[in-house]
């Protein structure tokens, strides 16, 4: 009993003293630890110098390129027959149209049959383009009328009856007239209306089957579409390369 009292006590004597030797040591040994440490960096000072600075401005939108072929204004390209029916055939994908005659005229009723003429003069016309595509005995000639502003040329197709009249010549024998059942289309986009009157050249009357002559003329028509956004764009893009005043 009295031994195993004082070998208690000396165990605990012993993990006591562990414990605070564990614990860091004395204090005067943490002290020479501290001062033993490096200095901390230097950081640097404030700097007087401005820093980046962004403008709050945001810059001009591109132009829009219908903007150049809505209005006689800014619509300031050539308007030729070259310029928007250039070449001497047309290849849409693997379909290729040879072109025939071409006119052009500021007397706009003189190119239509029916009721076009009137609806073309009284809407502002101030000129008309015609070009005539054929292809395996099928022919189309599309009318591009030219007005001052959008809103005339969209009228002009809104209101449309009767239709262009087809131009023959250059290869292409006289086709849509007589009464032959003949397809008609009027579009517009931007300052101009576009019609097409389309058929065979051997007098056939075209019915809703005559799925060739439809596509002639769908292939006219989104040329002549694209011919005048390309119109647009290229104008839109010389302003933008333009310096400003």
């Amino acid at each position: 009993m009295g031994g195993g009292g004082w070998s208690a006590a000396a165990v605990a004597a012993i993990v006591a003293t562990a414990v605070i030797t564990t614990g860091g040591g004395s204090a005067s040994g943490s002290d020479k630890n501290a001062s033993e440490l490096p200095a901390p960096a230097d950081l640097p000072s404030e700097s007087s110098a401005p820093g980046p600075s962004f403008s709050s401005v945001a810059p001009p939108p591109p132009p829009d390129p219908k903007d150049y072929i809505a209005d006689e204004k800014k619509d300031k390209g050539p308007v030729t027959v070259d310029a928007f029916f250039p070449g001497r055939k047309l290849t849409m994908g693997d379909r290729v149209y040879a072109k025939g005659a071409t006119a052009r005229t500021a007397d706009c009723a003189t190119t239509t049959q029916g009721a076009l003429g009137g609806i073309l003069d009284g809407n502002g016309c101030d000129q008309v383009i015609r070009a005539t595509y054929s292809k395996d005995g099928i022919a189309v000639t599309i009318g591009l009328a030219v007005f001052g502003t959008e809103a005339e040329a969209r009228k002009a197709a809104q209101q449309a009856s009767g239709g262009i009249a087809s131009l023959s010549g250059s290869g292409v024998p006289t086709f849509c007239r007589g009464g032959s059942v003949c397809r008609r289309t009027a579009n517009s986009y931007g300052r101009y209306a576009y019609f097409t009157v389309g058929g065979y050249t051997n007098g056939k009357n075209v019915t809703t089957a005559s799925r060739n002559v439809y596509a002639v003329g769908d292939d006219l028509t989104d040329f002549t579409f694209r011919q005048i956004r390309h119109r647009g764009e290229v104008q839109a893009s010389a302003a933008a390369g333009a310096p400003v005043t």
